[in-house]
């Protein structure tokens, strides 16, 4: 039987449309949330049992992994070491787990805790006489749907302003990968039995500067956005002051932070080992702009 985590989200979504499309044999099971949309579930027409439950909590998870063969888990990297724990405990032989390339980041606030999770994962496998095959698959920035969290944002702002602050002249790289792309490569690497192990980054077609970024969003949206470089240590001092005035609730300053540091990644090795093939940035940021302006026209 086959586990997923985070069906219901972004990327989770696309890897279910490619398991219909494909006509996916063999049951499934899918954990959600009691008020997650499972609309698409149900019609899907695929052998899918839906386990409702908390993924922090041991006790279901225990329950969840009962005669599961592999794990895909594309929810939160935070739910990893409860997972893996439950995976181990019920002889699960392959994890394929949906990581960050934030655990490269420099700055310690946004590596850190993932390092020491992966961490805690690789020392229960261990100490365990369990054979599990483990898998990290590491996007870079996603983007693609009108509620990414992270491109939304970006484009949102050059609709607004048309004096654009620019971190060090948006020199640094960036990678983007589209949703749509992810669950292609999930659905690949599913298929790829033969892979049980493996580290493997995923990241958008090619690298492109931030200010490139800004500029292909301002020419879809036809606005014209004049840039203005600030320097980093001026971009994180007005994000804490953001941060102290909202009292915490707006938080941008690691945001801030990480575009002063070059976020593109090659995605050779996904390309080699399960024809992982991603879409121009160009095409996947058109599809999401086009899906903005259609909800704020």
């Amino acid at each position: 039987m086959l586990l997923v985590t985070g069906i219901t989200g972004h990327s989770g979504k696309y890897f279910l449309q490619e398991l219909i499309n494909n006509n996916y044999e063999g049951p499934i099971r899918c954990i959600v949330r009691e008020n997650s949309d499972t609309s698409m579930i149900d019609y899907s027409g695929l052998d899918i049992e839906k386990f409702v439950g908390d993924l922090e909590d041991p006790e279901f998870m225990n329950k969840a992994m009962e005669g599961v063969h592999t794990v895909l888990h594309i929810a939160s990297i935070f739910y990893s070491v409860t997972l893996m724990r439950a995976a181990i405990k019920n002889d699960v032989k392959r994890a394929i787990l949906v990581h960050t390339t934030g655990i490269y980041s420099k700055y310690k606030s946004a590596s850190e805790e993932y390092k020491i999770i992966e961490q805690s994962i690789e020392k229960m496998i261990k100490e365990s006489s369990s054979k599990i095959g483990l898998i990290y698959l590491r996007p870079t920035m996603i983007y693609g749907y009108i509620n990414d969290k992270n491109m939304i944002i970006f484009i949102k702002m050059v609709d607004k302003l048309r004096l654009f602050p620019i971190i060090n002249q948006g020199r640094n790289l960036i990678q983007p990968v589209n949703g749509r792309d992810l669950g292609k490569a999930y659905y690949q690497l599913l298929m790829q039995k033969s892979i049980t192990n493996g580290d493997y980054i995923l990241s958008g077609e090619k690298p492109v500067s931030m200010k490139a970024m800004f500029s292909l969003i301002s020419s879809i949206l036809g606005k014209k956005t004049t840039f203005v470089s600030v320097p980093l240590s001026i971009g994180v001092f007005m994000a804490t002051l953001l941060k102290v005035c909202s009292f915490g609730k707006v938080d941008y300053i690691e945001k801030v932070q990480r575009m002063g540091e070059n976020r593109s990644f090659p995605h050779q090795k996904a390309k080699e080992d399960f024809g992982y093939q991603p879409m121009p940035f160009s095409e996947g940021l058109k599809i999401e702009i086009e899906e903005y302006l259609n909800k704020v026209q």
